[in-house]
């Protein structure tokens, strides 16, 4: 179909189940679906250590940047490297029209793609020519924009609408599920995130709000998290029309006549409000609600093959136990400091990159910023980094000082 390498699949919505364009002009031609999908491969990698898994496994991954090496296409205001045509599911930017080049979520995924297999290439000594012509074109993607709304730009042009409340939020992808997107790091791209966030509104269909408990705890707003749970778990009435959200008294998420991802989005947004590890460190209680003032939580777990206990009270953390599987540097993200139980732990401030490898963190490029664009800068918790050594099967714990 595209003449190029590699392989892909496409949005699909039919009974065969086929990997072509099938129906939808704003879903179905979606040709992002293989670069979605191989994610999961690298982060089971990430959180596992697998290194056999990694590289039997490889070859999916070098085939989904395969693919987007050959048929990118040059933009030609910018010289950009995007995809042409997509679009940004199930939206558009003007009425009846959604077919665009280069969406935002399309930049954010191709970027996933050409990192994950450049780090795979790396891990396992394979394929330097190819790894060389990845990096290179990965220079050229279009950098993230926030747009005249002060709002991260859903497309390549600032056609967003502040009145948009479509239930897609497709191009938060950065924000969640990857990690493009940090307070510490682009902190303008952060405030972008929100901005975008807030536009679009919490009440939305049962799978929608399961997503914005994830995005919200990603913008470190356990209080907002919180409302989109307790608005998902709102009771919805039994019709099989609308878009109005909530849980049927099955415990299914409401979109008529049901999907399970606004359950399971749930459940994932609780562990991302209790602990994230994607931005270089473990992130103790990084969006813990006000309503959460006492609790406990036990065996999560972290990328680096950590499993992580946590108990707190009045939102600090007084007990902290982390196995490590594999070893390495364990990076704390704290809002106060922890005293080892044991005196052969020794924490310490953390400065520069983790060098723990299942905690690199790629280079985002700065945003190009509209001159409309009005921001107003980020209140967020202040926090500490610390350090610490582990082995390979080992336990150690913190206490509150």
């Amino acid at each position: 179909m595209y003449g190029a390498r590699g392989w892909n699949l496409h949005h699909n919505t039919d009974l065969w189940r086929i990997t072509g364009p099938v129906d939808g002009g704003f879903y179905g031609m979606w040709p992002m679906g293989g670069a979605w999908l191989s994610q999961h491969l690298w982060q089971h990698y990430l959180f596992t250590g697998d290194k056999h898994f990694l590289k039997k496994y490889y070859p999916v991954l070098k085939g989904a940047a395969l693919f987007y090496v050959d048929v990118l296409q040059e933009e030609p205001k910018h010289k950009w490297l995007v995809v042409a045509p997509s679009m940004s599911p199930e939206n558009t930017y003007q009425s009846g029209v959604g077919i665009s080049a280069g969406t935002t979520m399309d930049n954010q995924l191709v970027f996933d793609v050409f990192n994950n297999f450049l780090q795979s290439a790396t891990i396992l000594a394979s394929d330097a020519s190819l790894a060389d012509t990845v990096s290179n074109m990965l220079k050229r993607l279009p950098p993230m924009q926030i747009g005249q709304h002060g709002q991260l730009q859903e497309w390549l042009e600032d056609w967003d609408r502040a009145n948009d409340k479509h239930r897609h939020v497709s191009h938060l992808y950065g924000l969640f599920p990857a990690a493009q997107v940090s307070p510490y790091t682009n902190p303008q791209l952060f405030e972008a995130a929100r901005n975008s966030l807030v536009y679009r509104g919490d009440k939305s269909t049962g799978w929608s709000m399961g997503w914005k408990v994830n995005l919200w705890a990603r913008l470190l707003d356990g209080d907002r998290a919180y409302k989109l749970i307790a608005d998902q778990l709102s009771p919805a009435s039994l019709e099989t029309k609308g878009q109005n959200g909530g849980t049927y008294p099955n415990l299914f998420d409401a979109h008529p006549p049901f999907q399970i991802d606004g359950n399971f989005g749930c459940t994932s947004g609780i562990a991302e409000m209790l602990l994230q590890s994607h931005d270089g460190a473990l992130h103790i209680l990084p969006a813990i609600p006000t309503n959460w003032k006492h609790g406990s939580i036990q065996g999560l777990i972290a990328r680096g093959g950590f499993v992580v206990d946590i108990k707190w009270a009045d939102g600090k953390v007084t007990y902290l136990k982390i196995q490590s599987r594999l070893g390495g540097n364990c990076r704390l993200r704290l809002n106060h400091f922890l005293k080892p139980v044991t005196a052969f732990v020794q924490l310490w401030k953390a400065s520069g990159a983790n060098s723990n490898p299942f905690y690199f963190v790629p280079d985002i490029r700065k945003p190009l910023i509209s001159d409309k664009a009005k921001l107003a800068g980020n209140t967020i918790e202040e926090t500490a980094l610390f350090d610490f050594k582990t082995m390979p099967g080992k336990t150690y714990e913190f206490i509150s000082k």
